[in-house]
């Protein structure tokens, strides 16, 4: 999660706390280039990059707890 925030690829619900994508793609690759490049030695780099796929795609651009706003 630190990644992905330090990236600016996720943010927090401010009134539910729950993690949101940010459906920033160049967010999203600054992610994965960190991942790569800072991987932990035990860790292979694909492994990293494809840690940090599989939490972005788990997380949703929306709170599910804030009614939805009607975009126009």
């Amino acid at each position: 999660m630190s990644v992905l925030s330090e990236a600016g690829a996720i943010r927090v619900c401010e009134t539910h706390g729950w993690m949101q994508d940010r459906a920033d793609p160049h967010a999203r690759e600054r992610a994965l280039d960190i991942a790569r490049h800072n991987s932990p030695r035990s860790v292979s780099v694909e492994a990293a990059a494809g840690a940090i796929a599989e939490v972005l795609d788990g997380i949703s651009d929306s709170c599910p707890e804030c009614p939805p706003t009607d975009e126009v």
